[in-house]
Protein backbone atom coordinates (compact mmCIF):
# COMPACT_ATOMS: atom_id res chain seq x y z
CA UNK A 1 0.00 0.00 0.00
CA UNK A 2 1.44 3.39 -0.94
CA UNK A 3 1.49 6.23 1.52
CA UNK A 4 -0.56 9.23 0.44
CA UNK A 5 0.33 12.72 1.52
CA UNK A 6 -1.31 16.07 1.04
CA UNK A 7 -0.15 18.04 -2.00
CA UNK A 8 2.02 20.97 -1.01
CA UNK A 9 1.71 24.16 -3.05
CA UNK A 10 5.47 24.00 -3.67
CA UNK A 11 5.42 20.47 -5.15
CA UNK A 12 6.51 20.70 -8.81
CA UNK A 13 3.94 18.39 -10.38
CA UNK A 14 2.46 20.30 -13.32
CA UNK A 15 3.75 20.05 -16.86
CA UNK A 16 3.96 23.29 -18.82
CA UNK A 17 0.67 22.73 -20.68
CA UNK A 18 -1.24 22.11 -17.44
CA UNK A 19 0.34 25.10 -15.70
CA UNK A 20 -0.37 27.33 -18.71
CA UNK A 21 -3.99 26.19 -18.73
CA UNK A 22 -4.42 26.90 -15.02
CA UNK A 23 -2.76 30.31 -15.39
CA UNK A 24 -4.78 31.20 -18.50
CA UNK A 25 -1.66 31.67 -20.63
CA UNK A 26 -0.03 30.18 -23.67
CA UNK A 27 2.84 27.74 -22.91
CA UNK A 28 5.18 29.96 -24.94
CA UNK A 29 4.52 32.79 -22.46
CA UNK A 30 5.65 30.51 -19.62
CA UNK A 31 8.82 29.67 -21.52
CA UNK A 32 9.50 33.39 -22.02
CA UNK A 33 8.91 34.14 -18.32
CA UNK A 34 11.31 31.31 -17.46
CA UNK A 35 14.00 32.76 -19.76
CA UNK A 36 13.51 36.21 -18.19
CA UNK A 37 13.70 34.75 -14.67
CA UNK A 38 10.19 35.90 -13.72
CA UNK A 39 8.72 32.52 -12.86
CA UNK A 40 11.36 29.80 -12.92
CA UNK A 41 9.98 26.26 -12.64
CA UNK A 42 11.82 23.22 -11.38
CA UNK A 43 13.24 20.80 -13.95
CA UNK A 44 13.05 17.05 -14.29
CA UNK A 45 16.20 15.05 -14.94
CA UNK A 46 15.32 15.17 -18.63
CA UNK A 47 15.04 18.96 -18.54
CA UNK A 48 11.25 19.27 -18.71
CA UNK A 49 9.70 22.15 -16.80
CA UNK A 50 7.60 21.27 -13.73
CA UNK A 51 5.41 23.92 -12.14
CA UNK A 52 3.88 24.01 -8.67
CA UNK A 53 0.64 25.61 -7.57
CA UNK A 54 2.74 28.49 -6.20
CA UNK A 55 4.19 28.98 -9.70
CA UNK A 56 0.67 29.10 -11.15
CA UNK A 57 -0.29 31.74 -8.58
CA UNK A 58 2.81 33.74 -9.51
CA UNK A 59 1.97 33.45 -13.21
CA UNK A 60 -1.50 34.85 -12.53
CA UNK A 61 0.06 37.71 -10.52
CA UNK A 62 2.47 38.47 -13.38
CA UNK A 63 -0.42 38.54 -15.86
CA UNK A 64 -2.40 40.90 -13.61
CA UNK A 65 0.54 43.24 -12.99
CA UNK A 66 1.35 43.27 -16.70
CA UNK A 67 -2.27 44.07 -17.51
CA UNK A 68 -2.08 46.91 -14.98
CA UNK A 69 0.80 48.39 -17.00
CA UNK A 70 3.83 47.33 -14.94
CA UNK A 71 7.07 46.63 -16.76
CA UNK A 72 8.61 43.17 -16.67
CA UNK A 73 11.68 44.38 -14.69
CA UNK A 74 9.35 45.89 -12.07
CA UNK A 75 7.38 42.67 -11.91
CA UNK A 76 10.62 40.68 -11.52
CA UNK A 77 11.63 42.89 -8.57
CA UNK A 78 8.25 42.42 -6.89
CA UNK A 79 8.45 38.65 -7.31
CA UNK A 80 11.99 38.65 -5.88
CA UNK A 81 10.77 40.57 -2.85
CA UNK A 82 7.79 38.24 -2.40
CA UNK A 83 10.13 35.23 -2.51
CA UNK A 84 12.38 36.88 0.07
CA UNK A 85 9.41 37.54 2.35
CA UNK A 86 8.33 33.91 1.99
CA UNK A 87 11.84 32.76 2.93
CA UNK A 88 11.87 35.07 5.96
CA UNK A 89 8.45 33.79 7.08
CA UNK A 90 9.76 30.23 6.98
CA UNK A 91 12.86 31.29 8.94
CA UNK A 92 10.75 33.02 11.60
CA UNK A 93 8.51 29.94 11.87
CA UNK A 94 11.59 27.72 12.28
CA UNK A 95 13.09 30.02 14.92
CA UNK A 96 9.80 30.17 16.83
CA UNK A 97 9.66 26.37 16.82
CA UNK A 98 13.27 26.24 18.01
CA UNK A 99 12.38 28.58 20.90
CA UNK A 100 9.37 26.42 21.84
CA UNK A 101 11.53 23.30 21.74
CA UNK A 102 14.20 24.94 23.87
CA UNK A 103 11.65 26.14 26.42
CA UNK A 104 10.32 22.60 26.75
CA UNK A 105 13.83 21.21 27.33
CA UNK A 106 14.59 23.60 30.17
CA UNK A 107 12.43 22.93 33.20
CA UNK A 108 11.20 25.87 35.24
CA UNK A 109 10.25 29.29 34.03
CA UNK A 110 12.97 31.83 33.43
CA UNK A 111 12.36 35.47 34.12
CA UNK A 112 14.42 38.35 32.82
CA UNK A 113 14.42 41.85 34.24
CA UNK A 114 16.12 45.12 33.51
CA UNK A 115 18.46 46.28 36.22
CA UNK A 116 18.82 49.90 37.28
CA UNK A 117 21.72 50.35 34.83
CA UNK A 118 19.66 48.85 31.99
CA UNK A 119 21.48 45.51 32.01
CA UNK A 120 19.41 42.37 31.54
CA UNK A 121 19.29 40.29 34.71
CA UNK A 122 18.17 36.66 34.87
CA UNK A 123 16.08 35.91 37.96
CA UNK A 124 15.57 32.54 39.55
CA UNK A 125 12.11 31.08 39.60
CA UNK A 126 10.17 32.45 42.55
CA UNK A 127 12.40 35.50 43.03
CA UNK A 128 10.40 38.66 43.63
CA UNK A 129 11.35 41.77 41.74
CA UNK A 130 11.58 45.09 43.55
CA UNK A 131 9.33 47.12 41.29
CA UNK A 132 10.97 50.39 42.28
CA UNK A 133 14.28 49.40 40.68
CA UNK A 134 13.59 46.58 38.20
CA UNK A 135 10.94 45.87 35.58
CA UNK A 136 10.10 42.39 34.29
CA UNK A 137 10.76 42.25 30.54
CA UNK A 138 9.99 38.69 29.51
CA UNK A 139 8.57 35.56 31.03
CA UNK A 140 8.05 32.57 28.69
CA UNK A 141 4.89 30.64 29.39
CA UNK A 142 3.45 27.72 27.43
CA UNK A 143 0.12 29.53 27.03
CA UNK A 144 1.76 32.64 25.53
CA UNK A 145 3.62 30.62 22.91
CA UNK A 146 0.49 29.29 21.21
Amino acid sequence: MTEQRELDEDDPVLAIAAAAGLAGMHPQTLRQYDRLGLVVPDRTRGGSRRYSLRHVRQLREVAQMSADGMSLPAIARILDLENEVQTLHRRVRDLEQQLRDEALQRPGARVFAAGVSGAVVTLRHGTRVRRATEVVLWRPTPAAED
